[in-house]
């Protein structure tokens, strides 16, 4: 049954000092010569029982939120506008349930149409708007915000409030979900022809920018964030295998921070522009999303789909009135 207690700015927290947990990641990353993330081969779904629900995780991504902790073992990560012309990214966990995640922080209108793709997927978050409590208490997912009596939260003392949330996993869920729970439409194969050879890349927002630079060494884009390379915890670099520059429309939504702004929309059903970076190259692409309830699908100029590499995807949703 989902939880309903979101716990308010007042919520009772655990603020026991932080374990050296907080700092490891899972074993298995990026590099490793077999990355649960890979997909199954077509046909290998087991019959035994249905996937468990994926892990969201809401992860600040201020200057004093980095390093963050747990981003490495996500399978995907979307990155999100937020008010200020900040971003907000979005870990989505099947594979692997890292140690700890975080620093975690609030919630957004937009995630719960987002989330949509997936099956009562569990949403990890430190809050919401007062407006937005409703929403998510009616949304087909399970909310985990911390709350009274619950152990999968607690604070870092060495860090400022409100950057020093975490989020243990494996207080949440038993176990990983698995790859088959991904219902995100994403495609993985081999490379696709054509694309034109790219370094890096970079995307902007009015008040942050990422970098993602082509690491032949590793066959991954190396992610940097500010212009400062974006380390895990322990030291290691961000590098996903894929990387989407989704072009989406960016409302404003009804709701509003607690300065008065109105809070970003993004728009993630309906069609439009992407480019997709994997194995050095950028591929011109066209997304589609039909409904909430459907993954994203992406085509080449030639109308075949569009494969991914194998490995973590990173997708940034830009607003397709900016020039990225």
């Amino acid at each position: 049954m989902r939880r309903r207690t979101h716990g308010r700015r007042g919520s009772a927290l655990l603020t026991a000092a932080v374990a050296v947990s907080l700092a490891a990641g899972c074993t298995a990353g990026p590099g490793a010569e077999e990355d649960p993330r890979a997909p199954r081969p077509e046909g290998s779904r087991s019959a035994e029982a249905d996937p468990g629900p994926v892990l969201a995780v809401k992860v600040d991504n201020v200057r004093a939120a980095r390093p963050q902790t747990g981003l490495d073992a996500a399978d995907v990560v979307y990155v999100e506008p937020v008010e200020g012309g900040l971003s907000r990214l979005m870990a989505i966990y099947a594979s692997q349930l890292p140690e700890s995640v975080g620093p975690v922080r609030s919630a957004r209108e937009s995630d719960l149409e987002l989330l949509r793709q997936f099956d009562r997927p569990t949403l990890a978050f430190s809050g919401a708007q007062s407006k937005l409590l409703p929403l998510i208490d009616e949304a087909p997912l399970r909310a985990e915000p911390p709350g009274e009596g619950s152990d999968a939260y607690l604070r870092d003392e060495d860090r400022p409030a409100p950057h020093n949330l975490y989020l243990r996993p494996g207080r949440l869920l038993p176990k990983p979900a698995g790859a088959d729970a991904l219902t995100t439409g994403f495609r993985y194969g081999e490379a696709p022809e054509g694309g034109r050879a790219e370094s890096s890349r970079t995307v902007r927002y009015p008040s942050a920018s990422f970098t993602f630079t082509w690491s032949g060494s590793r066959d991954r884009w190396l992610v940097a964030m500010d212009q400062d390379p974006a380390r895990t915890a322990d030291g290691g670099r961000l590098a996903p295998a894929t990387v989407v520059v989704q072009h989406v429309d960016v409302r404003e939504s009804d709701l509003r921070d607690f300065r008065g702004n109105h809070s970003p929309y993004v728009e993630s059903v309906g069609s439009g522009e992407a480019e997709v970076l994997r194995d050095g190259r950028v591929h011109e692409a066209t997304w589609k999303r039909g409904t909430a309830a459907d993954g994203t699908s992406f085509t080449a100029e030639d109308g075949a789909p569009l494969e991914f590499a194998e490995g973590q995807v990173w997708v940034v949703f830009v607003d397709s009135t900016r020039e990225p």
